[in-house]
């Protein structure tokens, strides 16, 4: 007797990506041991994006597009699929970027993962890769701490795999807190707390099963590069990154035992408290150490 094959909602967000959209569809329908049903919502992308998308050539998928809006960026393009796909006919609910490659048995080695580890939402790290044909894998897989998710994600959003369970439990959050979910600049992120929050448990896998693309466009890309380095360098000393944590423990009310107050205030007292519970907030070592930097730093 054959197994049942687990049904996947696949999200995925879209913005001007015509020159590789259609290897990444193609990656996505030829995932093995699972039925796909693929929902697209795209940003009002300015070249051929949509008509690939409309083409529909893709046919052993279910090919969902949602019309085309102005959203202007990857969390609220997201945030989007997740309010308005129905999830009530399928088992697991996975994310997708447009420039990736995925592995036929991504989806099917992250459900194996999801029920060995009783678990309610995969990630995993990823192989990065360059036009020149550089690759390296991006690891994320570092033990989870208690405040981490607060301060990180659980690696890219296009590894994440969550139970139907938790997938509607997001969506009926999202849904009741729409005008204050907007500040919330990464849907990767998010997702992670929310999940973490509200005692979900998660597991990060230590392998790849996906090439994830590196290119100038890239939404955030995996921080290798003077370039790149730079460019998180500023969000973490300008304010922002510290903002966006204190909207996550408003928004996720974790007031009762994280010390949001402390971060809010920030004097003397504030940051020797939250630098000694550094190695709760990060992943990874050096990860705590540009943490306690960031604490010292005048308070934008």
């Amino acid at each position: 007797m054959q197994n049942k094959k687990n049904k996947v909602a696949v999200l995925l967000a879209t913005y001007n990506g015509e020159k590789h959209i259609g290897t990444q569809l193609q990656s996505i329908a030829a995932q093995k041991n699972v039925v796909v049903s693929l929902f697209v919502s795209d940003d009002q992308s300015t070249d051929s994006t949509q008509s690939l998308l409309n083409k529909n050539y893709l046919k052993n998928i279910t090919l969902t597009v949602l019309p085309s809006t102005r959203l202007g960026g990857a969390a609220a393009n997201f945030f989007r699929l997740l309010r308005i796909v129905n999830f009530s006919d399928v088992d697991y609910v996975a994310f997708a970027d447009q420039d990736d490659i995925w592995d036929f048995n991504k989806l099917s080695t992250a459900i194996l993962k999801i029920e060995e580890e009783e678990v309610d939402a995969y990630s995993g790290n990823v192989t990065a890769f360059w036009p020149n044909g550089e690759k390296r894998l991006i690891k994320k897989s570092q033990p989870l701490k208690r405040w981490d998710f607060l301060f990180e994600s659980a690696g890219p959003g296009c590894t994440f795999v969550l139970t139907k369970n938790l997938a509607l439990e997001i969506q009926k959050f999202l849904n009741k807190n729409e005008q204050t979910t907007s500040s919330i600049d990464l849907h990767d992120w998010f997702i992670y707390a929310f999940a973490r929050s509200h005692g979900y448990k998660w597991f990060i896998d230590e392998q790849s099963f996906m090439l994830y693309r590196q290119h100038h466009a890239n939404a955030m890309g995996a921080n290798i590069g003077l370039r790149a380095k730079i460019k998180r360098i500023k969000r973490l000393t300008n304010g922002w990154y510290i903002n966006q944590i204190i909207s996550l423990a408003e928004l996720l009310e974790m007031d009762h035992g994280f010390p949001v107050k402390q971060l809010k205030r920030l004097n003397l007292i504030d940051r020797l408290l939250l630098i000694s519970n550094i190695r709760q907030f990060r992943r990874k070592f050096w990860d705590s150490i540009a943490l306690v930097l960031i604490f010292l730093l005048p308070k934008k």
